[in-house]
């Protein structure tokens, strides 16, 4: 009988320190997953360049700060607190999805960007061949965002950002003519036309947090579609990923803040005499407004015009705006 109870006993600690165990391991999770939740501060690209070309002891060369802020796209995203989220496993990181969607926005950026430097930046035209490091950096980049292990996406990303720096060390070096960086007009356009492409995706996304109904514009004429589709359809963001598509548009402008700041400095010469400086600003302006703070403690979804805000609606506004300036400045650089 005296066994007995002293054996209720033990298991009745035993469950009381079991659950203040898990309640510390939980507060201190929660903690843990709001400092990790900081989104990293904006750095100065022309900084960054700088230093990386002090470190190589070469002075600066055309390429060099789009280069070493794709780099450091790369470093942030890696090197954060709490590091690289999107493919965790284990709390806090799992319960971190507005991070993870905000680094796959970055993510998608820097493969778009990669992509760009391979097939145009780095090639006098299109018969040229193709850089060996570049080749390597983009699959790199374009690897599964989701993968835990054997291999894990950190991996390849640090493989990817590994392949660029050598990229940076030969470009920096004038000594070797193995490594070129063509700062063209077409070039320029090129790249554009994805983050155009990117941010009209993204704000048709982020307004239909609001579902409507939208006229269906992939079919003009009959017969030009493979599939016969409705003209008109309802387009909604279901409820549990409006935060996700937010949090991605804030990675997206963020890494497109800094992209956009470096080719201002690579591609002065061009910009001048297409007249295209400001316009490019104003992409900047634009895009500059999605980072403003968010005071609540949630992504809300109000009407239109509603009596709640309506983040998204809010984002869309500015990622709008953003992708019209693009066109313009397409336009520009399109001129003789």
């Amino acid at each position: 009988m005296v066994d007995s109870q002293a054996g209720e006993t033990k298991r009745k600690w035993l469950v009381r320190v079991g659950l203040v165990l898990l309640g510390v391991y939980l507060l201190l999770a929660s903690l843990l997953g709001i400092y990790w939740s900081n989104e990293p501060d904006s750095f100065s690209v022309t900084e960054i360049s700088e230093n990386m070309a002090s470190e190589l002891g070469q002075s600066t060369v055309i390429g060099l700060t789009t280069t070493a802020t794709a780099i450091e796209l790369a470093d942030q995203l890696l090197h954060k607190p709490g590091g690289y989220m999107h493919n965790d496993r284990f709390p806090p990181g799992l319960w971190l999805d507005n991070i993870g969607s905000w680094e796959q926005g970055v993510v998608i950026q820097l493969r778009d960007f990669t992509r760009a430097m391979r097939k145009d930046f780095s090639r006098s035209q299109s018969q040229s061949t193709e850089d060996a490091d570049l080749k390597d950096a983009e699959p790199n980049f374009n690897f599964d965002s989701n993968s835990w292990i054997l291999p894990s996406t950190e991996s390849k990303y640090d493989e990817g950002q590994a392949k660029l720096k050598a990229y940076l060390v030969r470009l920096a070096d004038h000594s070797d003519e193995t490594a070129q960086f063509y700062a063209r007009a077409d070039n320029l356009s090129q790249w554009l036309k994805d983050v155009e492409t990117r941010l009209g995706s993204l704000s048709q996304r982020l307004s239909a947090s609001v579902g409507r109904k939208r006229i269906n514009t992939d079919v003009i004429e009959d017969g030009v579609a493979s599939t016969a589709t409705d003209e008109e359809y309802e387009v909604k963001t279901p409820w549990m990923e409006i935060d996700d598509v937010f949090y991605e548009a804030r990675g997206t402008a963020w890494a497109l803040i800094h992209l956009l700041k470096a080719v201002e400095v690579d591609f002065a010469e061009i910009l001048r005499k297409k007249n295209a400086i400001v316009s490019l600003r104003q992409i900047v302006r634009e895009l500059e407004g999605t980072q403003q703070t968010l005071w609540s403690p949630m992504v809300l979804n109000g009407g239109g015009f509603g009596v709640f805000a309506n983040h998204s609606l809010v984002m869309a506004s500015y990622v709008s705006r953003a992708n019209a300036a693009i066109i313009d400045l397409r336009t520009l650089l399109s001129q003789g």
